[in-house]
């Protein structure tokens, strides 16, 4: 459809080789990243079953006949299929039945419970995962290079200006929210507040009709925030909470929670590598803990300027945070992945990302230009630990760095404002 003012997103490209491979496309992830916008975008049709007109009437007639909602243009958009489940089956059926390609996109801001599926969609409806804007998409990236040259040791040099710091909080602060992009500062934090609120006061008994403690779920959200960045444990968490908040929550409880945030799209992980390498050094299993976007972070620990400012700690652990959903979603657009590497030697690797030919690229987060010396040591250390299977690129991606260059010992240096996929 033809959407004035739309901005590009980097899913673009993926949603339209999706659509030429298989019947249906489902592009899953956070409320209000602009899942619908985009798909809009790429449709000729388009049914919103949480429309409330008509006392939600597209829902009521999508529970007595998902046939009928399925006709229109093609391809035709059904936003919030999990509404009403039933529709996933009936879109399976009908790219069985016609064959053809691009036929459908389902948006989806929540994981449903497979009760009413009956079928998993393999092979006909292909599922993309989006997030909010990237640095790059929503201009406060000049992208003078990619992900992809990095990762290929394709380097141009150049002098990309200062960065100063309060703008990296004033990026952290404001989230990569399609909404909040423009909001003057000193409202920007509202949004996020009430984000999470909306989604633990409704969204999380929606998704499958269960009351939940709802107090306890924002002490947990809390802890989160508090260890963001970070491989804590389920148990840590629960210790965490008993510290900070003098509240009991039981492990199995947190767990339980975790998982309604994951198919909530709140949190956002990222998973341990896993190198090939003939030493007998043994790699932790632990994910990184991510809120979808730092923005939500920074919210739950009312993180304002002045306060970042003088806990710059905290500011490390949520540039961090923005470095790694940029960096996911640049990979994930040429088939790479993210992943972060640690050891029981003590040796870590913020980010790592993984290639389709299985090659690897090591890449050490650093806010602070005073940063890069030691970083670059960290990344030459590790590269040493594996020898012949060690990573194919070192980067440091920094906040304050002026340039793009490559050190005389190899290690490359982006600033995050100049990266793009």
């Amino acid at each position: 459809m033809e959407i004035k003012n739309y901005k590009p997103r980097i899913i673009d490209d993926k949603i339209e080789e999706y659509l030429n491979t298989f019947g249906a496309v489902c592009i899953e992830g956070p409320k209000w990243c602009g899942k619908t916008w985009t798909s809009l975008y790429h449709s000729k049709s388009q049914i919103m079953l949480g429309d409330p007109s008509g006392n939600f009437q597209n829902k009521q007639l999508a529970e007595l006949s998902p046939d009928i909602i399925l006709e229109g243009d093609k391809p035709r958009l059904i936003d919030e299929w999990q509404e009403v489940p039933r529709i996933w089956d009936a879109v399976r059926y009908n790219v069985d039945k016609t064959g053809t390609k691009g036929q459908y996109i389902l948006t989806g801001s929540a994981t449903p419970n497979h009760k009413g599926i009956l079928h998993s969609g393999a092979g006909r409806i292909a599922k993309l995962r989006m997030r909010p804007m990237s640095l790059y998409e929503s201009g406060a990236s000049t992208g003078d290079i990619s992900l992809k040259d990095i990762c290929n040791n394709n380097i141009k040099e150049k002098l990309t200006g200062e960065v100063n710091l309060k703008k990296i909080i004033d990026l952290i602060i404001r989230g990569g929210f399609p909404s909040n992009i423009d909001t003057p500062l000193e409202n920007a934090s509202l949004m996020p507040t009430e984000y999470l609120n909306a989604i633990i006061d409704d969204d999380a008994f929606r998704i499958d009709g269960i009351k939940r403690d709802t107090t306890k779920m924002k002490l947990l959200l809390r802890s989160l925030a508090r260890n963001e960045s970070t491989t804590v444990t389920n148990k840590t968490l629960k210790n965490d909470i008993k510290e900070k908040d003098n509240e009991d929550i039981d492990v199995d409880t947190v767990a339980s929670y975790l998982d309604i945030f994951e198919r909530l799209f709140i949190i956002d992980n990222q998973k341990p590598f896993f190198p090939k390498m003939r030493s007998s050094v043994k790699v932790k299993q632990a994910e990184k803990r991510h809120f979808v976007d730092p923005s939500l972070a920074c919210s739950l620990l009312k993180g304002t300027k002045d306060k970042l400012l003088n806990d710059l700690n905290t500011l490390g652990f949520l540039f961090e945070s923005l470095c790694e959903r940029d960096l996911k979603i640049y990979a994930e657009s040429f088939n790479a992945n993210l992943y972060h590497y640690q050891d029981y030697n003590n040796k870590e690797i913020d980010a790592v990302i993984e290639l389709e030919d299985g090659q690897w690229c090591a890449f050490e987060i650093k806010l602070g230009a005073n940063q890069i010396d030691e970083a670059a040591n960290n990344l030459l250390k590790i590269k040493e630990q594996f020898k012949e299977n060690g990573p194919k690129v070192l980067c440091v991606i920094c906040g304050l760095s002026n340039a793009i260059y490559k050190r005389p010992d190899g290690v490359i240096v982006v600033p995050i404002t100049s990266l793009k996929n």
